[in-house]
Formats: structure tokens, C-alpha cells, sequence
């Protein structure tokens, strides 16, 4: 029988009855590893947990139900980081299970989730919605489900043509902070302050990927979120079908993969431009989908868009 201060000195930090806070560098290394043997179903996970073990520029913690034989493992912010609890773009978990009774009782009977805030839920495995859903509702939190097809790249072993960036104008180069706003007001999901900072953080922490016009503005990019998953991936309506959203994306992939990270996406079903250009630099479309769930108390309800 492991005792309190032994866990702790193993870098593991034990909360009340299962719950498991991993800290040590050594076990998340073994952590990644063993994550990667549960592909595609684990990606979101394995993508947070190789940022934690690279720099962990967005401030994750994991959490499980036990170590080494895991039956589930919770990537979230780390209970001491500042928060907005309207911000559910930053207030993100991602979720890996081997049995979801076991994520079930980690939501009902344990300190995992602050219920108190905004946040999200994203994984790729079908019941999460439904047992989510559940514990959520019994928490009087509304639960938003948005679904999408989940991609994979593979192996870019070299880039499309680029002779139309010979000159110093268009040019392929990368993302600054001073950028967020263009980014937030294109986005689907933005056009809020929340979205605005969430979008500055990754621009500043993950690779992004852009092609500039002469004056020195995006026209065409992808950025890279916490969980190593490329997304926004935008093209300006004027400056459509000149092959730029095809670059962006395999220079961004190849950026991923040349990190050691996977070089993964999302993509809704009705996004037939995407899709088509996802099938056209043969991006394999997963055979499990990707699930976002957004999750909101009864006292912010009307305040999120």
C-alpha cells in the first residue's frame, strides 16, 4: 500500500480517494508513450500531454484514475492559473478512456472538473457526449455538442510548387500576436474578447503558418490549438483559389511533424472546400470522430455565443 508522501516523492500527487495528479517528467514521458499505442481514439490527450513534456507553455496538468494501469486520463489548465470562466476556448479538457465507467465516476465523485465556469470537453470516442451529458445535467449545466470528421496528415515529405512567392510579395512566414484580431473576427467561433486572447496565446506558445500580402497582411493561415490540433485554417474571400490554403496547410503539417508532434485536424461535415482539399493532399479522414462539447452553468446561460 502506497502512502501519501510516497506518491508525492514519485511525482505524483494524490487527491482524495483515486484521483491522481501525474507531475513527475519521467512518468509523463512513459504517459506519451503509452498514449500513442491508443491512436487515433487518444490524439487530443496525447497531443496536451506532449506539450506538457515540451515546455508546457499552456499551463496543463493530467489527471487520472491510477498509475500505471490507468482506465482513464483528463488533460486540463492547472488549478493555479488565472482564469476567465466565460473563456471555454482556454478552459478545455481532453479526455482518453479505456473504460468509461471508470471517466464517469471521476466526473461524479471527485475534484476533476470546475463546474463553476464555462468550459469544454473534447475527445474522440462516441460515448463521451452521452455520459458527459449526464453528469453535466445533473450539475444544471446545458451541454453543446458540435461533431466533425477527424483527419490525420501524412508524412509531408515536400511542399507544393511555391514559385508564385519568388518575389518579396506574397510571402509564406508565420503568425504574430498582432494578428489576433484579423484571426478572431474570421473565425467561426470567435468575434469575442475571449476568443481574441485564447487566439493571441496559441498565436505566442504553438506553429502557425501564414502567407502575407504586400503590405505585410495574412491573407491565408493555419494555427496549431493546446492540444496539438491544426484548426483555423482560413483564406480571405479575394485571395481564394491561388493554391495558398493548400500550402498552408502542408507547410503547418510538415512544421508539426517535423516536431515529433502528429499533424491532426478537424473538419465538419458540411465544409465541403475543406474536405475537398483535405482528400486532394490525401489527409486520412479517421474512422472515429472528433466531439466538442461546451458545457455552461445555469448562470452565464445567454452570455456565451
Amino acid at each position: 500500500m502506497f502512502t501519501s508522501k510516497f506518491l508525492i516523492r514519485c511525482g505524483i500527487a494524490a487527491a482524495p480517494e483515486k484521483m491522481l495528479v501525474l507531475n513527475c517528467s519521467t512518468k509523463l514521458l512513459i504517459l506519451e508513450k503509452i498514449l500513442k499505442s491508443h491512436f487515433p481514439e487518444s490524439l487530443k490527450v496525447f497531443g496536451a500531454v506532449m506539450n506538457i513534456n515540451r515546455g508546457n507553455p499552456f499551463q496543463k496538468e493530467v489527471v487520472l484514475d491510477s498509475w500505471p494501469d490507468f482506465k482513464v486520463v483528463i488533460t486540463r489548465r492547472q488549478k493555479q492559473t488565472e482564469m476567465d470562466n466565460l473563456d471555454h476556448y482556454t478552459n478545455a479538457y481532453a479526455v482518453f478512456y479505456k473504460d468509461i465507467r471508470a471517466y464517469q465516476q471521476l466526473l461524479e465523485e471527485h475534484d476533476v472538473i470546475n463546474w463553476d465556469q464555462v468550459f469544454q470537453i473534447q475527445g474522440l470516442q462516441n460515448e463521451l457526449y452521452d455520459v458527459s451529458k449526464a453528469v453535466a445535467n445533473s450539475k444544471q449545466l446545458d451541454v453543446k455538442l458540435t461533431s466533425f470528421k477527424a483527419v490525420h496528415f501524412s508524412p509531408v515529405s515536400s511542399l507544393p510548387d511555391t514559385h508564385f512567392l519568388t518575389g518579396s510579395s506574397p510571402r509564406l512566414t508565420y503568425l504574430s500576436v498582432a494578428d489576433a484580431d484579423l484571426l478572431n473576427q474570421t473565425w467561426s467561433r470567435g468575434g469575442n474578447e475571449q476568443c481574441r486572447r485564447y487566439i493571441a496565446n496559441l498565436i505566442s506558445c504553438f506553429p502557425s503558418v501564414c502567407v502575407r500580402d504586400d503590405k505585410g497582411k495574412p491573407v491565408s493561415w493555419a494555427i496549431t490549438d493546446q492540444f496539438a490540433t491544426m484548426c483555423h485554417g482560413y483564406t480571405l474571400p479575394d485571395h481564394r483559389r491561388k493554391g495558398y490554403s493548400r500550402l498552408v496547410a502542408l507547410t503547418l503539417a510538415r512544421k508539426l511533424q517535423s516536431r515529433g508532434f502528429p499533424s491532426q485536424g478537424n473538419v465538419l461535415d458540411d465544409n465541403k472546400a475543406s474536405i475537398s482539399l483535405l482528400k486532394s493532399v490525401h489527409a486520412e479522414f479517421l474512422p472515429c470522430r472528433f466531439h466538442r462539447l461546451i458545457l455552461t452553468p445555469k448562470a452565464f446561460s445567454g452570455l456565451i455565443q
